[in-house]
């Protein structure tokens, strides 16, 4: 009798194993966004220093059958059985995911402090220049977890950049405004934040919008990092004659392209859709201004939803993600000379600033 109830095991086990010697090799995980660990050669070397058995690890957890089913079930034995108020970080409040991003690394600020200052020494001198802090999802939704110093961090940087004026979003934003899956805001709730932003500028916002919803389900970053079930953010772009008519220059590739790169947004990450991704350096083109002005933005990912919605009374906007770009170059590809300049970065990446070159 016994060896009945063993045998369904053993047929498990043998089924599982043979999925995973002979199944197809999974290149990336989509729901983690992610590359998974490949089949590691094997050499006598390898084998003789462990490298081999370590990267075979690694590559027999990422490529282990039906791995998206048992992490999935994974979280929710955490989440709903064991009682964890998150889940590998992530923890699910009012219907959104949301990161525990905790504590304030003071370092991590300083570190782009020091990277502002570089640039504003360097190159911006006869600019006028404007900051601006983007709280992360955490700051409106964050409950009785554990939270960042969001408080002392706003503090550092006020006081790390006295060449800036400050502009204060938190009172435009609201936890409805990021979508419910995904690390970012939604660009259709972002106006009163775009036009808090042109005020300062002394700028008009854009106007005569009309919101377009794509028809592709959303599955931000946070439903992959937590592996819970979530339904699925929708994804709305904002559309006017005047971003139909501006053109956007990407200076890796050496080509112009449209504001919203609707290809991007059947791909792995539809928030992709605004302004092609993460790039180094864009410059957006507006034939229909009514003046000359340039603005420069120094930004993170947040920037690319928000920052069309500022080009109106723009001939030219141009944005550098310094994560990608060394902040020396930058001399080689633009004039710096009265120009507008905003420094638009959310908590999440001043809390992680080892990316800015």
């Amino acid at each position: 009798m016994k060896k009945f109830r063993i045998l369904p095991l053993l047929l498990l086990w043998a089924g599982l194993a043979a999925a995973a010697w002979f199944g197809p090799e999974r290149a990336v995980s989509e729901a983690e966004r992610r590359p998974l660990a490949q089949m590691p050669a094997i050499s006598g070397e390898a084998v003789l220093s462990g490298t081999f058995m370590d990267r075979f690890e690694s590559y027999s957890l990422d490529q282990f059958p039906l791995r998206d089913g048992f992490r999935q079930l994974k979280s929710l034995f955490h989440y709903g059985v064991l009682g964890q108020r998150d889940v590998g970080g992530i923890y699910l409040t009012q219907g959104y995911a949301v990161k525990q991003e905790y504590p304030l690394r003071e370092d991590s600020v300083a570190h782009a402090l020091d990277r502002f200052r570089y640039l504003y020494d360097s190159y911006l001198q006869d600019c006028r220049v404007f900051a601006a802090v983007v709280p992360d999802k955490g700051y409106f939704l964050g409950g009785g977890n554990l939270q960042m110093d969001y408080e002392r961090l706003l503090d550092m940087v006020r006081t790390g950049m006295p060449w800036a004026e400050h502009i204060d979003l938190a009172d435009t934003l609201t936890g409805q405004d990021y979508y419910r899956t995904d690390t970012h805001w939604r660009q259709e709730r972002l106006l009163p934040t775009a036009q808090k932003i042109a005020d300062a500028l002394g700028v008009r916002v854009l106007e005569d919008t009309a919101p377009r919803e794509l028809h592709r389900s959303f599955y931000g970053v946070y439903y992959g990092q937590a592996a819970l079930p979530m339904a699925p953010d929708s994804l709305t772009i904002l559309e006017s004659g005047i971003l139909d008519g501006c053109t956007v220059y990407d200076y890796e590739t050496g080509k112009s392209g449209p504001v919203y790169d609707l290809a991007r947004a059947e791909g792995r990450d539809p928030y992709e859709v605004f302004l092609s991704g993460p790039k180094s350096l864009l410059t957006i083109e507006n034939p229909a201004a009514d003046t000359d002005r340039e603005l420069i933005v120094f930004r993170d990912s947040f920037g690319s939803a928000l920052v069309p919605l500022l080009v109106r009374d723009y001939a030219r906007v141009t944005l550098v993600d310094i994560r990608y770009v060394q902040s020396p170059t930058l001399g080689r590809f633009l004039d710096f000379r009265d120009q507008d300049v905003l420094f638009l970065y959310s908590t999440l990446v001043l809390n992680n600033s080892n990316t800015m070159k």
